[in-house]
């Protein structure tokens, strides 16, 4: 019988398997995508599309993960990286208005067709964090957990997460009292206790429960 400790498992670092196959199919240009704040409760959801040449290497690459998996300071220093090497980067985002009126699934991908509006070519096939975009006519795929497993998309949700984080610490001198640049505007106990007592801003989602009930107490 084993009495000895489980082994802890290691978190997945991400590998270019998903783009050397579409490599091998004759696609060169090849984005990963990702957001950022379709769970907070204040301001705008970022999406990032990020080419990386599938071919590349450095001495970083084995510290690429999921954004949520890193601390800020190793997040700061791979954006820089990231931009340095990539072929191509884009950043879109949703405000908290188009938020409430398209829901949040619609505004995701609204950011996401946005960022890849905004890459300086444009890609060939898209990899992308869990879901589809329709309104997108390219050649994709979604991949569960793919900020997870995938390097392109890891790459987007470290860019998606770098440049949220810094607008949501820019929103809290606009908004000072709710503690924003802390918790970047998820639903924390303390962003749920200033919202108790100050009241929602303008850059608050209405449609969000804490905040709805907020507004009908």
């Amino acid at each position: 019988m084993f009495t000895g400790a489980r082994p802890v498992s290691k978190p997945h670092t991400p590998t270019f398997n998903e783009e050397r196959a579409l490599e091998a199919q004759g696609y060169h240009y090849i984005a990963g995508l990702d957001e950022v704040g379709r769970g907070s409760l204040a301001g705008p959801v970022v999406a990032a599309a990020v080419i990386i040449p599938c071919r590349a290497d450095a001495s970083w690459f084995n510290q690429v993960r999921d954004s949520k998996l890193l601390t800020r300071a190793i997040r700061e220093r791979l954006y820089n990286h990231i931009h340095e090497i990539a072929v191509a980067v884009g950043i879109g985002s949703a405000s908290c208005e188009e938020i409430d009126e398209i829901g949040i699934a619609g505004a995701t991908r609204q950011a996401m067709k946005l960022a890849i509006e905004q890459l300086s070519l444009s890609p060939e096939t898209l990899l992308i964090d869990h879901i589809s975009l329709p309104e997108v006519k390219l050649p994709q795929k979604g991949i569960t957990n793919g900020d997870r497993l995938c390097f392109s998309i890891a790459c987007a949700s470290i860019v998606a997460k770098v440049t949220r984080d810094r607008l949501m610490v820019e929103l809290d001198s606009v908004y000072p009292g709710y503690g924003l640049a802390r918790h970047k505007g998820y639903g924390t106990r303390e962003h749920i206790a200033c919202l108790g007592k100050l009241g929602p801003s303008s850059i608050h989602r209405t449609s969000f429960r804490p905040v709805r009930d907020v507004i009908r107490q």
